[in-house]
């Protein structure tokens, strides 16, 4: 007699799967600092970190928090924090230095109502933008977005794998609603590989009359597009970082050549890749005239909706963007084929995302169903495709 096969169900939170799967992919930095609706991160960070041999910390501030993470990753561990909106206001300028430092770090956003305080218990999707023009200089920040708690886990995993092997920061974007709800998760079904790691095959440049005074090339690079390896701090070679316009020994230099190269490289090598950073699930019909945009909660909405549309006759597709930036051009391109109107929905009420998506709609009516104070519901995306 065949035995079936076993189902490991637990009940879990998004915010929990996303601090497993930083766990699961190599995580052995946490810090953070407690704020609605991300607390359930820092607390399962400090709750199984340490039993997996990694560091969690209750950093003083949010400004704290990131800076530790940089330096643990600057070190050599993947690290991680969270927050949300009002903690995210506070760590752009460290999440810029990570950027030009070409530290790898992943960063949990779970979004709430803004603006400023704004409600702690309200969702919302309303730092999208924020979250990727943060930049002084405009650089291009990898931005994931789970739709599901079992999506949480798996983006989670991915977001380290970007952040280590392009040596960037990550946002994992999600919302209150995403962070907070309970699901049945299968563990028997979750991925059990781990986050890929930074490029560790650093060369030596000479540059000084002892070998004491080498450094590590630690930004080096031939071409505008590759990624330098890495090298860490504390090592037994000198490693220079700072904040200010650099060369590719990481030594303050203004205009020169060298440095503007270093400075064109911190986008090229993201935007040379963009079709590497493309994750979306497509659901497309023949025939469909309508194709109905969104991402993070509102995609369970907009799927409902889609699926009465169908039965009762509709032709319709759907499009669920789980990396928001860089924009996923050519895959939002081959879903608009033969489509007349798109539709994108998203909890905010100016339309942030659906301003990015009409660069790519080549004239192509474009519609957003937007609300704050509360979940979009099926029907009023339901309302926008039969209206």
């Amino acid at each position: 007699m065949n035995n079936p096969q076993h189902h490991d169900i637990r009940l879990r939170s998004g915010n929990q799967m996303m601090a497993e799967g930083a766990i699961q992919a190599g995580c052995k930095f946490f810090a953070g600092y407690p704020i609605t609706p991300a607390t359930g991160v820092f607390k399962t960070m400090v709750d199984q970190l340490p039993s997996s041999g990694g560091v969690a910390l209750s950093a003083p501030d949010e400004i704290s928090a990131i800076a530790y993470c940089i330096g643990a990753s600057m070190r050599g561990f993947k690290a991680m924090t969270a927050t949300s909106g009002p903690g995210w206001a506070l760590m752009i300028e460290s999440v810029q230095y990570a950027l030009i430092t070409e530290t790898p770090l992943v960063v949990a956003l779970v979004q709430r109502l803004g603006p400023s305080t704004g409600g702690a218990t309200q969702g919302g999707q309303g730092d999208v933008l924020l979250a990727e023009f943060c930049t002084s200089g405009g650089y291009t920040i990898p931005i994931l977005c789970p739709t599901t708690a079992n999506e949480c886990f798996e983006l989670s995993i991915l977001a380290f794998t970007w952040a280590e092997i392009f040596r960037t920061p990550v946002i994992l974007l999600s919302d209150k609603e995403t962070g907070m709800t309970i699901e049945s998760i299968d563990y028997s079904r979750l991925s059990k590989s781990t986050s890929q790691n930074r490029p560790t095959n650093f060369a030596f440049r000479d540059i000084g009359e002892f070998k004491k005074e080498q450094r590590r090339g630690t930004y080096y690079f031939d071409s505008l597009h590759e990624i330098p390896a890495f090298a860490p701090v504390g090592g037994d070679r000198k490693v220079t970082a700072t904040g200010s316009a650099h060369d590719k020994q990481g030594r303050l230099q203004k205009n020169s050549p060298e440095t503007i190269d270093v400075l064109l490289h911190l986008e090229e090598k993201i935007h040379w890749r963009s079709d590497d950073f493309s994750v979306v699930k497509a659901d497309l019909q023949s025939g469909a005239k309508r194709l109905v945009v969104s991402y993070g909660v509102t995609s369970r909405a907009a799927r409902d909706a889609v699926l009465k549309a169908r039965s009762s006759g509709r032709k319709v597709s759907s499009l669920t963007i789980q990396s928001l930036f860089p924009v996923p051009a050519r895959k939002i391109s081959e879903a608009m084929e033969g489509v007349e109107e798109v539709i994108v929905a998203e909890e905010n009420f100016r339309g942030l995302y659906r301003s990015v998506i009409e660069r790519h709609c080549n004239g192509r009516k474009v519609r957003g169903v937007n609300k704050i104070g509360g979940m979009i519901t099926p029907q009023e995306i339901l309302s926008a495709i039969t209206g």
